[in-house]
This record gives structure tokens, sequence and C-alpha cells, in this order.
């Protein structure tokens, strides 16, 4: 197994700039033993194969010359043929008399040799369809030589036969010339493949050496980094699809640092809180039961904005990892909307809060009962920790044909143009607000997580001066009878 992990781990260590040049050269090394195979090994067979097949096809026109009666275009016909593809031909009647001959060849085999035709009508009467090929030496030459013959008419009643005789040059000085040939354009095709393919190989691998370079970079930390990929479209393409994921890393490490400094500070201050007033206990007011109790009351309320800290943060966790599912029910909107409301209002009573509430008629709705009302507190406690100093919320609910619509309004400063689309990021906090904002800045990032895994529609609008309205709509609703 050794050598195997070894082969493999070397293979993968081979450049880019080599693989393309040792493919190309491959190539052209295929492509020129294809060229020495077929010029050289199976050019005689080429040449016997194209000789055979025009011989055939002429007497396939001679024949169907013959068959009409204008006797004049088949004598016409002949002479064409004949001249056109150096045949000499010889055409007999039943009894192997001439009828008609045209020799071009100046050493014919069929020429005035009546006992070789009468063999060869032997040899045509013979045959299963009454057609012959054969490729015998000239025995006056010793050179090759093409015979091919045909009868006319049926086997029974023949009206004739057709004999054709072609000359086969010899193939073997022309394959020493192919191949004197073929050894120049090989050795000289070696030479440009190897030029070409290193010119090919550098050019094509540059963008990648390149992008390759800009990668390593970003992947220590450099967030600056300029992938180029010049060069053609594909490495344009990955240069461009690298930038931005550069970029959203980049946005990704920014999010990691502030939610890490967002988490210790919302951990450090409840954490002094509890030191501090533990030793007030200890040192001051161990033994004055109401400053004790006080001080336990700061203790037990600091202990509870940690446990809410942590609790939406595995919330967040949860919802943004899919680990947590669905657990769709039915419930009328109208009264979860106001059952939620009425929580608030020990903290209304206690600050001065208003929050009006407008309902709608009574829909009956299909979702996550616990994760809905997540979403309703959350996004009334925003409101309230945003909204003017009138300290008034608005709540309505508005029915339409194919859903439910829940929105929520302050009466704050409102958030600019540029900063709604981050009003949904971790622990992102307008600065538009008058007091201090109470919650773990994780609020409205559980709310676009609950809704996305509902796949329901939300948003925000917002007018600097006039408050922010943010709504979402619950697609899932029971048809009324």
């Amino acid at each position: 197994m050794k050598p195997i992990k070894h082969f493999r781990h070397a293979k993968s260590k081979i450049s880019l700039k080599f693989k393309i040049w040792l493919y190309f050269v491959i190539f052209t090394v295929i492509v020129l033993a294809l060229l020495w195979i077929f010029q050289i090994f199976f050019l005689e067979r080429f040449y016997k194969g194209i000789k055979a097949r025009t011989a055939v096809e002429s007497m396939d026109i001679i024949a169907e010359s013959f068959m009409s009666d204008n006797k004049d275009e088949f004598y016409r016909t002949v002479d064409e043929v004949a001249l056109e593809n150096e045949l000499c031909v010889e055409v007999t009647d039943r009894y192997g008399r001439h009828i008609y001959k045209k020799h071009v060849l100046a050493d014919c085999i069929i020429h005035n040799l009546n006992n070789e035709n009468n063999r060869i009508i032997d040899e045509i009467d013979d045959s299963e369809n009454g057609i012959i090929k054969k490729m015998p030496q000239n025995k006056r030459t010793g050179a090759p030589t093409l015979i091919c013959g045909m009868r006319l008419g049926s086997a029974k009643a023949p009206q004739g036969y057709l004999i054709i005789n072609s000359a086969l040059a010899p193939v073997e000085a022309t394959v020493a010339i192919i191949k004197r040939q073929l050894m120049f354009i090989t050795t000289l095709l070696i030479i440009i493949a190897f030029i070409i393919s290193l010119y090919l190989a550098k050019r094509i691998s540059a963008p990648i050496d390149r992008i390759t370079k800009s990668a390593e970079r970003l992947a220590k930390g450099d967030f600056t980094t300029k992938f180029d990929g010049r060069g053609y479209l594909e490495a344009k393409k990955l240069a461009d699809t690298l930038t931005y994921a550069e970029k959203e890393l980049s946005k990704v490490d920014m999010m990691q640092r502030d939610l890490i400094a967002n988490v210790s500070h919302d951990l450090r201050t409840p954490l002094t809180m509890l030191k501090a007033y533990a030793e007030m206990i200890r040192d001051l007011s161990g033994d004055n039961p109401v400053k004790r109790n006080e001080h336990l009351e700061i203790i037990i309320s600091e202990t509870d904005r940690l446990a809410l800290l942590v609790n939406d943060m595995l919330d967040l966790s949860k919802l943004e990892s899919g680990r947590q599912k669905l657990t769709p029910s039915e419930f009328g909107i109208s009264g979860k909307l106001s059952e939620i409301i009425d929580r608030f209002k020990g903290l209304s009573e206690k600050n001065g809060y208003t929050i009006n509430f407008t309902p709608d008629e009574e829909r009956i709705v299909c979702c996550d009962t616990v994760k809905i009302e997540q979403v309703i507190y959350n996004l009334i406690n925003n409101a309230i920790n945003y909204t003017g100093d009138d300290k008034q919320v608005f709540v309505r609910q508005i029915n339409t044909d194919d859903g439910v619509i829940v929105e929520v309004e302050d009466t704050g400063d409102g958030i600019e143009e540029d900063k709604i689309k981050l009003i949904f990021d971790k622990y992102y906090r307008s600065e538009n607000h008058k007091r201090e904002v109470v919650g773990t800045g994780l609020g409205l990032s559980i709310v676009k997580a609950v809704l996305k895994m509902h796949n329901y529609d939300y948003g925000v609008r917002s007018t600097l001066g006039k408050g922010s309205t943010f709504w979402f709509k619950i697609s899932d609703v029971r048809k009324q009878d």
C-alpha cells in the first residue's frame, strides 16, 4: 500500500503547467502514430479498395446504359467511363462474342484475349450474384491488376457480359516517398508541439498560479488580496468567485469580531454586577435584611440577564444550524397577539409604555406556536427599546386573502436606508435611540431565522424621524368555511 500512496502523493504534486505540456505532447504523438499507421501500413489496402469500388460503380453505370435501347448513348457512356477512370471495358453477348470494347490501358489483360475472357465469363456464371472481383498479376509484366466482371440480364437468360480491367500501380515506391515525408513532418511537428505546448501551458497556468498565490494570502487572513483572473474566461470567473468569497469572509470575520466583543461586553457587565453585589452582601449588608434582599434582587436580575443572553445564543445557534424542527399547530392569531401584549402590562405600567393593538377578524393559522410567539415578543421588545419619547408602540393585525400580516411600529428616530439591510444581523443595534437598550442584540436575528424556517415574508419600513415598522406575513392560514 505504501508504494501506491507514495505514487498518488507524487502524482498530486505534478503541476498544471507540466500536465498541460504532457497532454499536448501525448496528443501529438497519438496523431502522428495514427498518421503512420494509416499512411504506411494500410495505404495499399485503401488504394485497392478504392480502385475496386470505382470499378464496381463504373460497371453499374455501364450496365444501366446497356439495358436501354439507345445504343449510341451506351457507346458514349462506355467511352466516358473508361477514359475517366482509366479502365479497359469489354462487352460481349451471351456467347462471349464482342459487342463493344474500349481499351485505355497500354497493357490490357482482356484486350484480344478471348481465352482469358471466356474464363472470366465462366467465373461470372459460377458466382452467386453474377459479379466477380479479383486482383491477379499480369503474367507478362508481373504487375498487379484488377479484373471485375458482371452478368448483364438474368442468370437463366443473360443478355451479355461486362468485363473491366484496371491497372494497379505498385505502391512500394509511393510508400517509400511517404515515409520520408512523414519522417520530416514528424520531426517538425514534435518540435512545434513541444514549443506550442510550453507556451500554452505557461499561458493557461499563469492565471491559476496568480489566483493560487492570492488564495494563499487570503488563507493567512489578508482580506485585501486581489484576485487577477486575466487570461481566459474560466480563470476570470474563478477570480470573481474568489473575490466575492473574500468579501463574504471579510464580513464573517468582522461579524465574528463584533460577536466576541458584544458577547464579552454583555457577559462582563452582569458578571461585574454579580461580583460587586455579592461582595456588598458579604461586607456590608449581610446583617441588614432590607439591604441584603435589595442586593439579592439585583443579583437575581443580573443572573436572569445572563440566562437570557445564553438562551438567545443557544436558540439562534440551533435555528441557524437546522437542528430545531418546526412543530406546527393551529391557533387564533388575534387571541395570541392579545395574550402576548398582556405579558407586557407590567413593564408598560412600570415604565409608562403604551402598546396599542389593532386586531382584525380572528383568523386560524397553522405554524409553530412557540417560535411565532418568540418572533412577536422580540419585535414588541425591540419597538419598546427604540420608540420615541411618547413611549407608544403599535401592533396591528391585517388579514389578507392569502394570509395574515402582523406589523409592529415604533415612533422612534427610524433607521437610515443603508442600515436597513443590516438590521437583522447578529448584534447589530441602531444608534438612533434615546435610552439604554435592554436585550442581547440577538432578537431580530432570531426573528429572521424563525421566519426563514417557516418560509414567511418579512421586512421593515422606516422613515428617519418618524419611526420604523417591522412586519411579517403568516401564509399558512386555514381556509374559512
